[in-house]
């Protein structure tokens, strides 16, 4: 009887040691820890598809050697990226140009910071019924941004190339209501920069961000007219002030102006991205 005694509490013994060892094995893993064994920091960073989170991903492996668990948090629109960041669901996002980030600043009382120009995208129009812009008729139905940086950035564009005329072309806040001369009486529809892709067959001329382009699988090299690399809408890290000179952001934005990084960007995008550092 001791004998069957003695090898129940064996059992029960070696039960409790190996559920102790699971438990450990289960408080490690959600804490995260790096090859050193030190513990990681993760990194929640909000981007838009293409280009922003696919380079987020590739730089993913290379911060995690650095001790960062970069986590990318996709958006298919311009507006909750800086929401969230701003109440603090997200640690950083990259996505936006400096115009862009200082209208939403401004408008929705935030104080977001840029704190590292990444890349350059180049604004286009484009069309699914005209191969050329002579091409437009009078009247043509064009639709920009709805908002207000990339909405300035389409008509800037169209006056450059002297499709319209504008108040002051260097104005980056520019609206529709500062056309002093519109010849062709054209019509400016505005709608949510991430459906504009989707309208081309409804409308004449759209006006497209080159990440949405991408996304929609559109060859940039169609586009009728496209921005110059001079245009001053790099493509930024942003953070908050209160978290912008963490370690963890250093490294992020180490990690994403590196040469390894800068090779990628002109592999992947074939000119349609441009590093901007």
């Amino acid at each position: 009887m001791k004998k069957w005694t003695l090898i129940v509490l064996s059992i029960m013994l070696v039960a409790i040691i190996s559920a102790c060892g699971n438990k450990a094995a289960d408080n490690t893993a959600a804490t995260g820890t790096t090859e050193g064994g030190a513990e990681a920091v993760t990194l929640k960073v909000g981007a838009t598809a293409v280009p922003h989170a696919e380079i987020l991903k590739h730089i993913q492996p290379a911060l995690a050697k650095e001790g960062v668990n970069l986590q990318v948090v996709e958006f298919t629109d311009y507006i909750q990226p800086n929401v969230q960041l701003n109440g603090k669901q997200l640690d950083a996002n990259y996505f936006q140009t400096l115009p862009y980030l200082e209208e939403q600043n401004k408008s929705r009382g935030m104080t977001l910071k840029a704190v590292q120009p990444v890349h350059i995208e180049p604004f286009g129009a484009y069309s699914t019924k005209y191969k050329s812009i002579d091409e437009l008729p009078d009247g043509a139905n064009i639709a920009i941004p709805n908002e207000v940086s990339n909405g300035a950035r389409a008509l800037i564009l169209l006056a450059n190339n002297g499709l319209i005329e504008l108040k002051d072309k260097t104005n980056i806040t520019s609206s529709v209501k500062d056309i002093t001369s519109n010849p062709k009486n054209f019509k400016f529809t505005p709608m949510d920069a991430a459906f504009i892709t989707r309208q081309l067959g409804q409308v004449d001329l759209g006006m497209i961000n080159m990440n949405y382009v991408l996304e929609a699988k559109i060859d940039p090299k169609t586009a009728l007219l496209t921005e110059t690399s001079s245009a001053p809408y790099a493509n930024y890290l942003v953070t908050r002030e209160d978290n912008q000179n963490d370690a963890a952001i250093e490294k992020l934005k180490k990690a994403l102006t590196s040469d390894d990084t800068k090779k990628f960007i002109e592999d992947t995008y074939n000119g349609a991205v441009i590093p901007a550092f």
